[in-house]
């Protein structure tokens, strides 16, 4: 079950549970769009993956025991343990490695 994590790790903003501006990769890492777009470029900082729209957990539940009431999103903040300066030459290593393979 996804974590739904109450941050976005590179900008620390808030994160509400149903927001549809998260990212997410294959390992949970979770950025707001703006981050995914213009600092990312589409690849997670933390392991190179890409990244998808985060599912929204629905409030209601339409089957019981199914919902957010039931499984409520994480307190853990989570923040990136790199520099901007860092990640962005972590992108653009991840993208020449990608254009060799492509």
């Amino acid at each position: 079950m996804l974590q739904l994590r109450p941050n976005y790790e590179l900008c620390d903003k808030d994160l509400p549970a149903d927001s549809d501006e998260a990212c997410i990769c294959s390992y949970e890492c979770t950025f707001c769009r703006t981050c995914v777009d213009a600092i990312l470029k589409n690849v997670c900082s933390n392991c190179g993956g890409e990244f998808v729209s985060r599912p929204i957990r629905l409030s209601v539940a339409h089957r019981t025991g199914v919902s957010l009431a039931h499984h409520p999103a994480s307190c853990e903040r989570i923040r990136s343990q790199f520099s901007t300066e860092q990640i962005k030459a972590f992108v653009e290593q991840v993208k020449v490695l990608e254009n060799i393979h492509e």
